[in-house]
């Protein structure tokens, strides 16, 4: 396949919503790029802020797994209205956090309010992180976790052959890339994809308009990048820029969320277009005055219920 330069920027960006500026003028200003800890830390003391109280589900647990790079945890939901011994169809999800911040706290809410909404389970990966781990650690992680879903279908009270993967940004990036991996697979057929406002071309040429004003900007998207994956000759490899695979042919339905105020908006486009054009069913759900990471902050953006309603049909409806 020939490779796709970057599509045109967009000529007009519209307005932001009402929401979306009264978030970005309540920030804080630093004068100086926060550390990595201080990012962690941040993103934890804010979430309580960002999220209502944690919906109640039916029933919680958590797992540790051991991958190639070390231990890590799993936290698996099953909606609050799911019977306690149906199989369920799974969505297997990878935080966002540009593979550098968050947790399975920091986007639990997440989790818990699209298992009740499509009555399914939900199993939260908590990959481990860069500088620490940088690539491929957590796409190593999001493969075994995967893997471990469809091998413990059993245990876990889930069908196998209803297993989603989804994420936001760095965690649409590993579900993607997660995707691309299992295509030849005998065994793992995953039923569906969702990215929300995915990471898919580490190569990608950036909109110069999101340099300052906006939740994620294009600073925090190349200091993300190069904390992950410092070498930039490998940037290209389709397990950390999944719009870069040699195929995509035989892929599993996708639904791709876009924030139109964000840096990843026009790879986000770019991927969807790749996919349809190789015979993948392709939705796309475009939220053009929001901003990137906007379903993790429902406090301050409440489109991020509509969006989750999306995915809860998407998944649905594939079940």
């Amino acid at each position: 396949m020939t490779l796709k330069s970057s599509p045109p920027h967009r000529a007009s960006l519209g307005e932001m919503d009402p929401e979306s500026i009264a978030f970005m003028a309540a920030l804080p200003r630093t004068a100086a790029p926060p550390t990595v800890e201080t990012m962690r830390e941040g993103l934890r003391r804010a979430r309580p802020g960002y999220q209502p109280e944690l919906p109640h589900v039916a029933s919680t647990r958590e797992f540790t797994l051991v991958g190639a790079h070390g231990e890590f945890q799993l936290r698996y939901h099953r909606g609050m209205q799911t019977a306690k011994e149906a199989d369920l169809p799974v969505l297997v999800w990878f935080h966002g956090g540009g593979w550098v911040v968050g947790d399975l706290d920091s986007h639990d809410w997440v989790c818990r309010a699209i298992a009740n909404a499509a009555n399914c389970a939900i199993i939260s990966v908590d990959y481990h992180l860069a500088p620490e781990h940088p690539f491929p650690a957590a796409f190593d992680d999001a493969l075994t976790a995967t893997r471990w879903v469809f091998s413990t279908a059993a245990v876990l009270k889930i069908d196998p052959s209803r297993i989603f993967v989804g994420g936001d940004s760095a965690g649409g990036n590993l579900a993607a890339a997660t995707t691309i991996a299992l295509i030849g697979d005998s065994q793992v057929k995953l039923h569906g994809q969702v990215l929300a406002y995915p990471i898919t071309d580490l190569t990608f040429d950036y909109d110069p308009r999101f340099g300052s004003g906006v939740a994620l900007t294009n600073g925090d998207m190349h200091r993300f990048m190069d904390l992950y994956v410092p070498d930039t000759a490998k940037r290209r490899d389709w397990q950390c820029s999944p719009l870069l695979a040699p195929s995509h042919k035989g892929l599993p339905p996708a639904k791709i969320i876009l924030a139109g105020f964000d840096p990843l908006y026009d790879e986000g486009e770019a991927y969807a277009t790749q996919l349809a054009s190789e015979g993948v069913e392709t939705q796309v759900s475009r939220f053009p005055g929001q901003m990137h990471g906007f379903m993790s902050r429902p406090t301050h953006m409440p489109k991020a219920y509509e969006a989750i309603s999306e995915i809860a049909e998407f998944v649905i409806t594939r079940s």
